[in-house]
């Protein structure tokens, strides 16, 4: 595949302003942005976060000429809530996506796929269909749209599906439980260009020739992060300098499944840990999650790989003319994940942080962020900002001059519609002062927790019982000090019962 030979290669080898190269004459048009959410990686899995096995030579030289930040939150701890609190700009106490309600599951595994026997319905609960999302209003400000990847706003055949909701052009997962395989039967689309007047399913006739589990797996050639990679860069190519672009690159890698091709990325680790530390993982049928005997090497390999294409994404935008007056920003959907064989703890064995996904500790939600601007931003700097994925609606809306976001797209008919978050544009680029949350908030319902961050203090609840640690001196919170700062705690408790709302799909215990 075409963008096999480009990574590996890239491996061996490894706001307005003026624009570079043939675009520079032009006239300097609004900034684009490229948001590339990666899936289930943890902080500490990048070079430049400290991570001592893993190459990532791209992303880390993106961070020397950006700024790295070292206190940026998700929205959530699990895929669904996290992606929804980036899309509505509202925390995960406002937004109706709290969690990862499924359609797949209820009675449709009926879709033949070659021998294969596949859901004829999924994804996951849709987007409030009355609360505008990020690509509505980029469109609606003369934005070019593009997603790649997981979707995870809507099952198929909701109100919430790309074609609905400002993209212009979409390839990937509209089911996030889909995206738990890289070789899958189908994938969907969404091409305005292309005629398309609603999502479809792309079957990938190579894979369906066999099974979705078991030793003729391996034999499937379709590899879903390759596909996805290969159409946001034929995307990514069509754009120009006199026509401003969002691109929202929801790449599935690292998450789940640990599989890929078996090339150069994934065989410069097949030799690199010892038998006496490598990771057996024998397959988990149910989650359709095939065995293998290499898991960290597949891990690694993995992030290598998404590594890449990141690499990819930067050439393209230096070949285009287009880095100067391009936002590039690097994040994760939430914290590291041990489905599929994967083991934290082994590429992560600092401890920095506490928790995994589906934890409100710091593990599960404080992930790496990393911004390029060349416009705004001088590059090799670190940040400690506190923030969270609902702020980025209002960075995005500053950045292509789009005012009073708030006034013009807010539901009028429902006084409870809100936006949460507040603009970093001022500590991207030094324009204007900086405004700070009196907290950040999170829940999330399956864990039955929820955290609450206040400066250094961060208040941890599950089941109910509160818990209250120091940043400043716990970063692993581990010593609980609620009974010695009572005042804080109240105060703390206090914001959540203020700022949760009731949502009977997702219900939490909030503390008295």
């Amino acid at each position: 595949m075409k963008s096999q030979t480009i990574i590996t290669a890239a491996i061996i080898g490894s706001t307005c302003t003026c624009l570079q190269a043939s675009a520079k004459d032009q006239q300097p048009s609004k900034p684009n942005i490229i948001y590339i959410m990666c899936d289930d990686m943890g902080y500490g899995d990048l070079g430049c976060y400290g991570q001592k096995y893993i190459s990532t030579p791209n992303i880390d030289k993106l961070a020397s000429q950006g700024i790295r930040f070292t206190q940026a939150y998700a929205g959530s701890p699990v895929s669904a809530p996290s992606r929804a609190t980036f899309m509505t700009g509202q925390h995960s106490g406002h937004t109706h996506v709290r969690g990862n309600k499924e359609y797949w599951n209820q009675g449709n595994l009926n879709q033949p796929y070659g021998n294969n026997i596949d859901y004829s319905v999924a994804g996951q609960e849709p987007y409030d269909a009355d609360h505008i999302i990020i690509p509505e209003i980029f469109k609606d400000n003369g934005y070019t749209t593009g997603m790649f990847g997981k979707w995870a706003g809507g099952y198929e055949g909701s109100h919430s599906t790309p074609d609905k909701r400002g993209i212009d052009e979409y390839y990937g997962y509209i089911c996030q439980f889909q995206a738990h395989l890289y070789y899958p039967n189908f994938l969907n689309r969404y091409s305005k260009a292309a005629g398309d007047t609603a999502t479809i399913r792309i079957t990938l006739d190579d894979n369906i020739r066999y099974p979705m589990y078991g030793p003729e797996y391996l034999n499937r050639s379709q590899y879903s992060a390759d596909l996805i990679h290969d159409k946001a860069m034929e995307w990514l190519d069509k754009q120009s300098a006199d026509q401003p672009f969002l691109g929202i690159f929801t790449y599935t890698l690292p998450h789940a499944e640990l599989m890929q091709p078996n090339d150069s990325i994934y065989q410069r680790y097949t030799d690199m840990f010892p038998a006496d530390e490598e990771k057996v993982f024998k397959g988990s049928n149910p989650s359709r999650y095939n065995p293998t005997d290499h898991a960290h090497a597949q891990f690694a390999g993995m992030i290598t790989r998404l590594d890449a294409q990141v690499g990819e994404i930067m050439e393209i935008l230096e070949k285009k003319g287009l880095t100067e007056n391009t936002v590039l920003i690097f994040t994760s959907d939430n914290g590291p994940h041990e489905e599929g064989g994967a083991d934290p703890a082994f590429f992560n064995r600092d401890g920095l942080l506490r928790g995994l996904k589906r934890s409100t500790h710091e593990g599960g939600i404080r992930v790496p962020f990393i911004v390029r601007w060349p416009a705004k931003i001088k590059g090799g700097e670190t940040n400690d900002h506190q923030f969270a994925f609902y702020d980025l609606m209002p960075t995005f809306c500053d950045i292509a001059g789009i005012d009073n976001y708030e006034q013009r797209y807010l539901n009028p008919e429902n006084p409870d519609d809100c936006f949460d978050g507040i603009s970093i544009y001022p500590t991207l680029t030094g324009e204007g002062e900086q405004k700070n949350h009196d907290y950040l908030y999170w829940e999330f319902h399956e864990t039955n927790m929820l955290g609450v961050r206040k400066g250094d203090w961060k208040l941890v609840v599950q089941n109910g019982k509160p818990r209250l640690y120091n940043l400043a001196t716990d970063i692993h919170e581990d010593n609980d000090i609620a009974s010695e700062h009572p005042e804080i705690v109240k105060e703390l408790v206090a914001v959540i019962q203020r700022e949760h709302t009731d949502n009977p799909m997702f219900p939490i215990t909030i503390p008295e």
